[in-house]
């Protein structure tokens, strides 16, 4: 039988387990069995530096962490050793940094994941993998808003062009040419 000390520490790993699901936009469980040290060190190293926490953790606490999140269909893939990576800000980031490993390493493998509170397949976790970053997007915005405006421009540009506004009229010319004497 553990004990009363034993029991006390793991109910705070499942409770901050849960907290820690709870104020993720995402995460990702993955199952890590088969990878090197070497491999294991960069990709923990990715992730740190996209600001995504990776635990590794036993599947009863993950199990019991998901009862109190209420997140009991991630239950269904809990076997063999298991990984989770969350992120508090970045959505994508996890599921991005852990698909992208997992094409590389063939023994790494998704098993599932969750974004804003709904639980992702291995095939959403892929999916959600292929959103681009957020600065690929605002830099997308930013160009579908400036060629609009260049386009505008050009059109106002060429109805000046058009009428002649802008253009010398005979008026001008007289008006600018000095006077004979």
């Amino acid at each position: 039988m553990p004990s009363a000390k034993v029991l006390e520490e793991k109910q705070k790993v499942v409770a901050d387990l849960a907290e820690r699901i709870k104020s993720s936009a995402a995460g990702v469980l993955v199952n890590y069995q088969g990878i090197t040290v070497a491999d294991d060190t960069a990709l923990r190293a990715e992730l740190r530096k996209a600001g995504v926490n990776y635990t590794v953790i036993k599947n009863t606490l993950i199990s019991k962490a998901c009862d109190i999140v209420g997140f009991e269909g991630l239950k269904d893939v809990l076997s063999g050793m298991t990984a989770i990576a969350t992120s508090e800000e970045d959505a994508v980031a996890p599921a991005r940094i852990i698909n992208d490993f997992a094409k590389k390493n063939e023994n790494y493998t998704i098993k599932a994941g969750f974004v804003e509170g709904e639980l992702l397949d291995v095939k959403g976790v892929e999916e959600l993998a292929a959103i681009p970053t957020k600065d690929v997007l605002i830099a997308r915005f930013m160009g579908s808003l400036r060629s609009s405006l260049y386009g505008f421009t050009y059109a106002l540009q060429a109805i000046i062009d058009k009428n002649g506004e802008g253009q010398p009229t005979a008026e001008d010319a007289t008006a600018e040419a000095p006077a004979e004497a």
